[in-house]
């Protein structure tokens, strides 16, 4: 049993149990509203590129505000903060219902919606991670956070087909509606926390600070911090040099044929092979070296991804007008790997940022993490999408993968207190 997910903290934290349930369905309705707002662009427009603009919509927000999210949440009561974020995420689910029931049709109200809903995130996620250690202990943290990631996953995974099915089979109102109904389930989880106020005003040697001076001071303090500062680094390495999402449609279309159903078994393969990582966590939580787990993770992450441009160059740039299954097997089991271990990896570095920081810099520090997770992919999609440019994608992903592990080994023989990181004696 010791393999199987542990669910100590759904049974020991019953305000954990309750945040954790609430969430999990509300990420349901936000992937099924992520999912209704392409289709609706898409319908009204009839260009992907217009789809692809909302990329752009939701990423700016994000990182503009991501660490003035963060600063908040060190500062005030973060079930308040969070509780908040969250009632105006839920009234922007209400106006995507409406502009939809009112058959609005406009491309630009659409766009403005999806940033107001990515600067509610900015601030609510940050707000929704530094209160789960002050729900749990440190020694259920990675339980916790396996919990999460399995949950994000399979509404990653399950939320676009519901999306899809409701416009379907009604329209787009029915779709964002049944978002409201969802996402009302995380109010009521927000509600049912107690009371989180700050534990400190600021680090031991300096007073907390608001606004800008407070974003500031906590990156001055991520700067003076090796371990917590190399989860970030770790990330940016694999995210940046082997993230082959933006490889896949073009490998639908050119390598493995079958097109955008191809496409879309292979994104799926990344979350399938979350949830089975999380699945199967169980003993792996227990362990000490945290930061020998995430290093190799990462290995495992870039070999796979290295593999899957070298079944690529096995099967060839041909064009087929079948697909290719063996070859779409294969590379869906290491997809589905590379999949697995970012999850891993995702899980040790959230625990290292939440166990290693006090406190009153959880909150920035979160803020920091939320622009890293949602940056380094998009930054991985300009450095593949133009090595695919010039030598052709299955070397995009044979290159990439390697260049990561390589360029980790030689991070971490820099940084070699990472690799030795304890969790009984967490040293940020």
């Amino acid at each position: 049993m010791a393999l199987l997910l542990d669910l100590t903290p759904l049974r020991s934290a019953p305000a954990y149990r309750r945040l954790w349930l609430g969430l999990s369905v509300s990420n349901l309705g936000t992937q099924l509203t992520v999912t209704a707002v392409g289709l609706q662009v898409y319908q009204i427009t009839g260009s992907t590129f217009s789809v692809g603009v909302l990329g752009i919509c939701a990423l700016v927000p994000l990182v503009v505000l991501g660490l003035y999210g963060g600063a908040l949440v060190d500062v005030y009561d973060r079930r308040k903060v969070a509780l908040i974020a969250s009632i105006g995420l839920w009234v922007v689910s209400g106006l995507l219902a409406l502009q939809a029931w009112f058959h609005l049709d406009s491309v630009a109200v659409l766009y403005g919606l999806v940033a107001l809903q990515s600067a509610g995130f900015a601030v609510n996620n940050p707000a929704r991670s530094a209160i789960i250690p002050r729900l749990v202990p440190n020694d259920l943290l990675p339980a916790a956070n396996v919990l999460q990631t399995v949950s994000w996953n399979i509404a990653f995974v399950v939320g676009p087909l519901i999306g899809a099915f409701l416009v379907a089979g009604g329209d787009f109102g029915l779709a964002y509606t049944v978002d409201v109904v969802l996402f009302s389930a995380a109010l009521w989880a927000l509600w049912r926390l107690p009371d989180l106020p700050p534990v400190d005003t600021g680090t031991p040697d300096e007073p907390g600070k608001r606004g800008i001076a407070s974003v500031l001071e906590g990156l001055r303090y991520l700067a003076t911090r090796k371990n917590v500062r190399m989860t970030f680094v770790v990330d940016l390495t694999a995210m940046i040099l082997a993230m082959p999402r933006v490889l896949l449609p073009a490998v639908g279309v050119l390598w493995l044929g079958g097109g955008a159903t191809t496409t879309g078994e292979l994104s799926a393969a990344f979350a399938v092979g979350a949830v089975l990582a999380g699945l199967l966590s169980g003993g792996l939580v227990k362990v000490r070296r945290q930061g020998r787990v995430i290093v190799g993770s990462i290995v495992v992450f870039g070999l796979a991804v290295a593999g899957f441009g070298a079944v690529l160059l096995g099967v060839g740039r041909t064009s087929p007008a079948q697909v290719l299954v063996p070859g779409l097997l294969v590379a869906f089991v290491l997809l589905a790997l590379a999949g697995g271990a970012d999850a891993v990896s995702a899980v040790f570095r959230q625990t290292i940022l939440q166990a290693a920081t006090p406190d009153a810099m959880r909150g920035r520090l979160q803020g920091v993490f939320i622009v890293v997770v949602a940056g380094g992919p998009r930054l991985g999609d300009l450095v593949l999408g133009t090595a695919a440019d010039r030598f052709g994608e299955a070397w995009a992903a044979l290159g990439g993968g390697l260049l990561c592990v390589a360029v980790l080994v030689a991070v971490v023989a820099v940084q070699r207190r990472f690799w030795d990181y304890d969790a009984h004696d967490p040293q940020p």
